[in-house]
């Protein structure tokens, strides 16, 4: 049976995949993504991201997949899961899911992008 709520959003990161592996590896991080949530690694993939499964107001699975494109990196998000209250309205929780990571996910672009506009190839690295 299929989940009740399953997301899935592409947004593409002008930076390194290795900033964004050791970004969304932190627990802190994690934490303060999802706060309502409980996340235990399922399973680090290195440069390539992270399964989790999670509890809390949810019960399931989020990933987040690093694919390198490009001068930067597709960061796949997928959440697949059902409300653990039987008074809980998926619709609901999949709209401020989906908010939430969009807010945060653009926070982070707008961070590693350094203000680069659209179209203009990243810098390298200063030395």
């Amino acid at each position: 049976m299929a989940p009740a709520i399953d997301l899935v959003d592409d947004t593409f990161v002008v930076a390194e995949r290795a900033e964004l592996a050791a970004y969304v590896r932190d627990p802190a991080v994690a934490r303060a993504w999802w706060p309502r949530l409980t996340l235990a690694v399922q399973q680090d993939r290195g440069l390539e991201g992270v399964r989790w499964t999670i509890g809390g107001e949810l019960a399931g699975s989020t990933e987040l997949w690093l694919e390198r494109y490009g001068d930067g990196v597709l960061v796949h998000w997928f959440l697949r899961a059902d409300p653990t209250s039987p008074r809980a309205r998926p619709d609901r929780l999949a709209r401020r899911y989906t908010v939430a990571f969009k807010t945060r996910i653009h926070e982070l672009k707008d961070r590693l992008e350094h203000g680069r506009p659209a179209g203009v190839p990243r810098l390298p690295p200063a030395r």
